[in-house]
């Protein structure tokens, strides 16, 4: 993730420094933004922002509660447990919490163990992020969203076993087939598809949230907003190019974790370039593909793939280790 030191303004670092309160507000706000890959705590105040709009919007409002109950003890533990300080302090240890606090109200009912779910959900993803680090430390390679969906599959499969935890959202085990619902987008469709699949970052299906998502993601770096939405509308032709469901394409089922992947590739690991352009695109076009292989795969098991498609292709694509600055661009 991202470890700029990037602010809105110097005086809240200032401010923040010298107050624990806001200095608390201020690594969870850093700890949102961190979803993708942006340290800054304005960046996570317009994606809180998108989340509670969303949320009502649906009115699923255990969604936006989820996710701040998730980042809070996501980070706490990593207080508890002494994480570094550094790491803590840019937010690298609340966004798998945010992620599992509102992936969780999608899919369940919002039932009081619902919310001991999402505590234990937080704690848990914290640590895993943890010892993901340290394993993939050796290759140079984040634990990216991995603490997220480990920790989110666990208790989904766990649910199945567990008559007190009412299942509301998750999809019926099955065996995928050829998609039914293939129709002609029209331009509305078409730039509907292209702001959800920006929304859907975190699991939400809304047209507002992806603006403010993009107007977030471009308060910290106006490259992370132009990479995020066009490979949005890269991942719709793809999609549509290969003969995907059209309802799941609207929906921005298939862009998000190509979002992600651009991001990650365009912006955070790689400085932005022609060639890192390319490379970004290979790898967002990969990210569909992988999209809808894991859907095949994981419908057997009756849970979604979450942000898995991001995570394989962004491990496979920065595993090569690839120098992609030309020489006259080193420092």
């Amino acid at each position: 993730m991202s470890t700029a030191s990037d602010s809105p303004a110097n005086w809240w670092n200032d401010v923040a420094a010298n107050n624990p309160a806001l200095h608390f507000v201020d690594v969870l706000l850093r700890g949102v933004g961190q979803v993708m890959f942006q340290n800054n705590p304005l960046t996570g105040l317009l994606f809180l922002a998108g989340i509670f709009w969303g949320a009502y919007s649906a009115n699923m409002p255990a969604v936006a509660w989820g996710g701040l109950l998730g980042l809070l003890m996501g980070t706490l533990t990593a207080y508890a447990i002494n994480a570094p300080k550094e790491d803590i302090s840019i937010g690298l240890h609340g966004y798998n919490g945010v992620l599992v606090g509102v992936a969780l109200p999608t899919f369940f009912a919002p039932t009081p163990i619902l919310w001991a779910y999402i505590v234990a959900g937080g704690i848990f993803s914290t640590i895993l992020m943890l010892a993901i680090a340290r394993v993939f430390k050796t290759w140079k390679v984040a634990a990216m969203t991995a603490p997220f969906v480990i920790t989110t599959w666990f208790l989904m499969f766990a649910a199945y076993n567990f008559a007190n935890i009412k299942i509301s959202g998750l999809p019926h085990a099955s065996i995928s087939v050829q998609p039914t619902d293939i129709y002609a987008v029209t331009m509305p469709e078409f730039w509907k598809a292209s702001f959800a699949g920006v929304s859907q970052v975190f699991l939400i299906n809304n047209v507002v949230t992806g603006v403010l998502f993009l107007l977030g993601l471009a308060c910290n770096f106006v490259w992370a907003a132009i990479f995020a939405f066009l490979a949005s509308m890269l991942a719709v032709g793809t999609a549509l190019f290969l003969g995907a469901g059209t309802t799941a394409i609207v929906a921005g089922l298939f862009q998000f974790s190509a979002v992600l992947t651009a991001i990650g590739l365009g912006t955070t690991f790689y400085r932005p370039s022609w060639r890192v352009a390319i490379y970004a695109i290979v790898g967002t076009i990969f990210t569909v593909v992988a999209q809808g292989a894991l859907n095949v795969v994981l419908n057997v098991y009756g849970v979604p793939t979450l942000t898995f498609p991001f995570v394989v292709a962004a491990w496979i694509f920065l595993l090569p280790n690839l120098d992609l600055v030309p020489e006259t661009h080193r420092n």
